[in-house]
């Protein structure tokens, strides 16, 4: 009997290193982006576009912030708002870390959408929302670069038609690359968790 409580605190003992390095690997297992990663980034051309107030923004503007980039319309009856909702989700659970992002939402409407329009329509999901319009010649550019379709589509109804439009949101890094980009659906979870590692790999820069 003496000789098994002699070696019970080895065991315990052994049991606990166990453990300890059980959790130490798991904690340190490389992340499991929920986006598809852009391996390597690919540079975007800087644009400008007009927000509210005749104001010019500039994708450069948002140098050293993450940009979530989506591309929508204010008569959107179900994506936009959708993911305008869960941006503003994200931007909650970020806390703090929401002022290192940049949420922006392109309009893929020009003919319907001002810029004022599409500022309003954003910021009614939170104030710091950026929402952006331009010309279909300061557009078109910016679409076919990130390989974003664009289709009107009469519906033959007093609403007027529908824009079928890329439904993806794009996560460009801060120093305006294109990084990852995160299909319709992503939750706002699994969104902030991608963010929240690019965050802390950029600090580790």
């Amino acid at each position: 009997m003496n000789k098994k409580i002699s070696f019970t605190p080895l065991i315990m003992a052994t049991a606990v290193l166990g453990i300890a390095l059980a959790a130490s690997f798991i904690f340190r297992r490389p992340h499991t982006f929920h986006g598809a990663v852009i391996d390597p980034p690919l540079p975007v051309t800087d644009f400008t576009l007009q927000t509210a107030n005749d104001v010019s923004f500039r994708l450069s503007d948002a140098k050293g912030k993450i940009v979530l980039l989506f591309f929508g319309y204010t008569s959107c009856p179900d994506v936009c708002p959708v993911t305008l909702a869960t941006f503003k989700q994200v931007h909650e659970r970020l806390g703090e870390d929401a002022q290192k992002i940049a949420f922006v939402m392109i309009t893929a409407d020009p003919d319907r959408d001002t810029p004022d329009k599409v500022a309003e329509y954003t910021a009614r999901f939170n104030p710091e929302f950026i929402g952006l319009s331009g010309s279909l010649t300061d557009l078109e550019p910016i679409w076919k670069e990130l390989g974003v379709f664009v289709e009107k589509q009469d519906t033959g109804s007093a609403a007027g038609y529908l824009v079928s439009h890329t439904a993806s949101v794009y996560v460009i890094d801060q120093d305006g690359n294109l990084l990852m980009t995160f299909p319709y659906g992503t939750s706002a979870t699994d969104m902030a968790d991608d963010l929240i590692q690019l965050l802390k790999q950029s600090n580790k820069k």
